[in-house]
């Protein structure tokens, strides 16, 4: 899984949750993990301290190195 970075300062974000504050420039953003072949919004299944990803469109579990992260700034930034 490569890794996120901030779009207004380059500065590295966090993928582990859906929100994230970036350290540098303190702007919130959204973080949404896509599916690769539909784009699609996956579900993230959490258990025992991993994460997976399942794509309801395409009925499949996602490998995380496989998916693609959007990043947005949340409104009120």
């Amino acid at each position: 899984m490569s890794h996120l970075h901030c779009p207004a300062c380059q500065g590295e974000l966090d993928s582990r949750s859906r929100e994230t504050t970036c350290s540098q420039c303190q702007v919130r953003f959204q973080i949404r993990a896509l599916c690769p072949t539909c784009r699609q919004e996956l579900e993230r299944l959490k258990a025992c301290g991993a994460v997976d990803y399942f794509c309801n469109h395409c009925n499949s579990l996602v490998s995380k190195r496989a998916v693609v992260f959007e990043v947005s700034p949340l409104a009120g930034n």
